[in-house]
C-alpha cells in the first residue's frame, strides 16, 4: 500500500491571526515547503455525519484573490461530484454558480476600476 504525507505548518501572529501557512506533501511535484496565502480543509466527520472545516488564510491574500481561491474550490467540487457519484445534475449546477460568482466579480473589477 502506497503512503502519502500531507504536512501544513502555521505561524501565527501575537493575535492568532495567520501569518505565514507551509505546506508540504510526499506526492507533490515540487520538492520541499512552499509557502501559501490560503487552505480551506474539510474532513468528514463519520462519528457526527457532518463536515468538519478549517479555512486559514494571510494577511496578504486579497479579497479578489480570496474569490477566486472558493470559486476554484467550487468548480474542483463540481468535477469531483461527477467523476465520484456520476451525477451530472448536481456537477452542473455547481459549474452554474461558478459561472455566476465569475461574472459578479468580473462586475465587481470593473466598477471598482
Amino acid at each position: 500500500m502506497k503512503k502519502s504525507d500531507i504536512k501544513f505548518q502555521i505561524n501565527l501572529d501575537d493575535s492568532n491571526i495567520p501569518k505565514d501557512i507551509i505546506w508540504d506533501a510526499s506526492d507533490k511535484e515540487g520538492e520541499g515547503a512552499e509557502s501559501t496565502k490560503s487552505i480551506s480543509l474539510n474532513v468528514w466527520d463519520n462519528l457526527n455525519h457532518s463536515t468538519l472545516r478549517i479555512d486559514l488564510w494571510t494577511e496578504e491574500m486579497s479579497v479578489a484573490e480570496m474569490k477566486r481561491f472558493y470559486i476554484d474550490i467550487i468548480g474542483g467540487m463540481a468535477q469531483t461530484i461527477l467523476t465520484s457519484t456520476g451525477d451530472e445534475y448536481m456537477s452542473e449546477e455547481m459549474k452554474e454558480l461558478c459561472d455566476r460568482l465569475v461574472k459578479h466579480v468580473n462586475e465587481e473589477n470593473a466598477k471598482s476600476s
